[in-house]
């Protein structure tokens, strides 16, 4: 039955297929940021391991678990040109599952108000935000589902937009627990009010499958998500760009695009963590897709790799997230994370 539900899912969000790159053609794209550190140095999209972190029922609700009762987390990333954003997030036994809170919010810094004569009317600050509550619940000891229900709002100085969002999941463990496999429809919703009085954009739904399997003997844990399978073109294709001729040859030069090759390998984010005990953990990502938008031709580096590393101590754990996007810039995220119940004993 719960394969069926999934497979149905997947097809009515195919239903609402859109070609193209996946920015900018969406309300709401703070939808698509990556809010927790553990996710940053993974890749930027985690969703496959089921344990203490409260973070990851955020977006993957199947994950929440009795593990993260009583468990508050707070997220900061740090950005250039004064740009900052973060999440608040709690999760509760209640009702037969696990019930999540959570708070996202991105802050764009001070812009100043000017008109075409270069005038100057004084400042204001961009805001933008995602309340959230969540419930997830074990069917069996191998199965469990859940959900998120979201309402976003967004301030860009006088305008405003209004929107709501549901994510749906499940998630599948194996008797040793070893291995796990997911699937995730998120974003699935409308905007209410758009910043005129007539526009009502799409949001940026996607469908994604992981899975994370633990090696038995050894510290290491990989795990590999493929995300935007409700699109299957993610190359951007310029539309200015024309054919050229060869000066050799004369012969004309079509347009490059990408082949079938580089198109499935978009879909790919590749995940490892290095368990080095229980109170050190290693982390690494790497996102084709990622790297093919944001690298310079000229200078790719490290473009689509992430790094992090998380820090378990007796009452709290502090984890670190680093991606770069580009040689011109990169993202710097922080969690602390604990249990309420660990400083009352």
């Amino acid at each position: 039955m719960m394969v069926r539900i999934v497979l149905f899912s997947f097809f009515i969000i195919s239903a609402m297929n859109a070609t193209g790159q996946t920015g900018g053609t969406y309300a709401f794209p703070l939808l698509d940021l990556t809010f927790n550190a553990r996710s940053a140095g993974l890749g930027n999209e985690f969703i496959s391991v089921k344990d203490q972190d409260i973070n990851l029922g955020m977006t993957n609700p199947s994950l929440l678990n009795s593990k993260m009762h009583n468990s508050i987390s707070v997220n900061q990333a740090f950005l250039a040109g004064g740009i900052n954003y973060g999440m608040l997030a709690y999760g509760r036994n209640m009702f037969g599952g696990v019930v999540s809170t959570s708070m996202r919010y991105v802050n764009y810094g001070e812009f100043r108000y000017t008109d075409i004569t270069g005038a100057d009317y004084g400042s204001f600050r961009p805001f933008e935000c995602i309340v959230g509550v969540g419930y997830g619940k074990q069917l069996n000891p191998r199965i469990s589902v859940g959900g998120n229900l979201n309402l976003l709002y967004s301030q860009l100085e006088i305008y405003n937009a209004l929107g709501a969002s549901i994510d749906l999941a499940g998630t599948y463990t194996t008797k040793s627990e070893n291995l796990l496999v997911t699937a995730v429809m998120k974003n699935v919703g409308y905007q209410f009010n758009g910043y005129s009085s007539k526009q009502h954009d799409p949001l940026p739904v996607e469908m994604q499958m992981a899975a994370s399997y633990k090696l038995g003997h050894a510290p290491f844990r990989f795990s590999l998500l493929a995300h935007h399978l409700n699109r299957w073109d993610l190359s951007y294709k310029d539309p200015n760009a024309l054919p050229t001729l060869d000066p050799l040859t004369g012969d004309t030069i079509p347009v490059p695009s990408a082949n079938f090759g580089e198109k499935l390998a978009r879909h790919f984010t590749y995940q490892a963590e290095i368990l080095i005990s229980k109170s050190i953990h290693l982390r690494a990502g790497f996102d084709f897709n990622r790297r093919q938008e944001m690298k310079l031709v000229n200078r790719p580096g490290v473009s689509g790799f992430t790094f992090g590393m998380g820090l378990y101590f007796k009452k709290f754990t502090i984890d670190y997230g680093f991606s770069s996007y580009s040689s011109s810039g990169s993202l710097h995220m922080l969690t602390l994370s604990s249990c309420i119940d660990r400083w009352r004993k």
